[in-house]
């Protein structure tokens, strides 16, 4: 995500995502109240600290919203079972809040911009949530919105033009070619084995009890990731991208071994990985209220900026600085927004999951 506070930065571009969070808010409310078991997990008293960690926290302001959303919740849910006590009771609860991303993320941007008022103890993690970050049943509470759609890397079949995999002329796993989806979500596949690894090094981190909710892009059955919402997006993306090559100013080589890595799977496809991992119990899975950005209509220039505060970094790795501002005119030039919202086809998912008690 482009860091800092700048016109193309993800704290002043990320309204969607911002948009998902309060979405969301609701069903984090529900589900704390309904399935986080504040007593087994050792809050039998009226002291305590209660340790969450938001994943793929990027540089704010959404995480600080998230984090904050969480802990009210924590604490009309301790309220709720300390009736004995005084009202205030939640006073004694403490909170420890780890925020993580990457290592290039802009934590500097992250911590200046902390809210003064805020009632947590704060900490940052550098990582890749695809492995492990803390140590052993240290957390009570994980929570990651819109970031496990990204892979850890692209499948090496996709970049190879020998392969049935090569993804040329497309910069996402559109679904309509075999081997790329395979590639993408077959047995040994990306998104399954990243999936794995995050869930096992929850695993170890978790207390048992402890809960993950987690948001994240997923596809109908049947419909194509170029057909949905976020595929099409992406779509005008690897047009820019092509006409650009057309004019001579990108090699057509650079673009074919372009690739964005996401993966929007179906929900069928995330429920078969998390109960073949077995570590942890699917307590809710449902879709979330569409975000009203439907019906705003956005400009093509606020589009881009979105679109740019996102992939500017993994655009400017593979194509250079020079280039970044004519990919991303290219794109507000050719974006036409009533193509988008023919079909809303890709859905925002709300998963709870609950660490088994062995």
């Amino acid at each position: 995500m482009v860091g800092g506070d700048g016109d193309y930065s993800y704290a002043k571009n990320s309204s969607f995502q911002r948009m998902i969070i309060d979405a969301a808010k609701e069903m984090i409310s529900e589900s704390i109240f309904d399935k986080l078991d504040l007593k087994s997990l050792g809050f039998e008293d009226t002291c305590g600290t209660f340790k969450l960690a938001d994943l793929g926290c990027s540089v704010g302001p959404n995480t600080f919203i998230a984090v904050q959303n969480i802990i009210e919740a924590v604490q009309t849910k301790y309220r709720a079972d300390h009736q004995d006590y005084h009202q205030d009771s939640s006073s004694g609860l403490e909170f420890q809040v780890f925020f993580n991303d990457r290592h290039g993320n802009d934590f500097n941007t992250l911590f200046q911009t902390l809210p003064p008022s805020r009632k947590y103890f704060a900490f940052g993690v550098p990582g890749s949530f695809h492995g492990r970050l803390f140590p052993k049943s240290s957390l009570h509470f994980v929570h990651s919105s819109s970031s496990l759609n990204w892979l850890s890397k692209i499948p090496k079949e996709i970049l190879d033009s020998r392969s049935p995999a090569w993804n040329k002329g497309s910069i996402i796993c559109s679904g309509l070619v075999k081997g790329v989806s395979e590639a993408y979500s077959g047995h040994s596949a990306q998104f399954k084995n990243d999936t794995e690894a995050f869930l096992n090094a929850r695993a170890h981190e978790l207390v048992p009890g402890g809960l993950i909710v987690f948001v994240l892009f997923s596809l109908p059955n049947g419909v194509p990731m170029i057909d949905s919402n976020g595929g099409k997006l992406y779509g005008f993306l690897g047009s820019c991208l092509i006409d650009i090559a057309t004019k001579g100013l990108i090699d057509e080589e650079k673009v074919d071994s372009f690739n964005i890595p996401v993966y929007f799977p179906t929900s069928e496809e995330l429920k078969a990985i998390i109960e073949r991992n077995g570590c942890f119990s699917i307590e809710r899975m449902d879709k979330l209220p569409d975000p009203p950005l439907m019906r705003l209509k956005p400009s093509p220039e606020s589009v881009a900026s979105q679109i740019r505060a996102v992939f500017e970094g993994v655009v400017k790795e593979h194509f250079g600085y020079d280039l970044v501002d004519k990919i991303f005119t290219k794109f507000a030039e050719n974006f036409i927004f009533d193509e988008l919202i023919k079909e809303h086809n890709n859905v925002n998912l709300f998963v709870l999951l609950k660490r088994v008690i062995n």
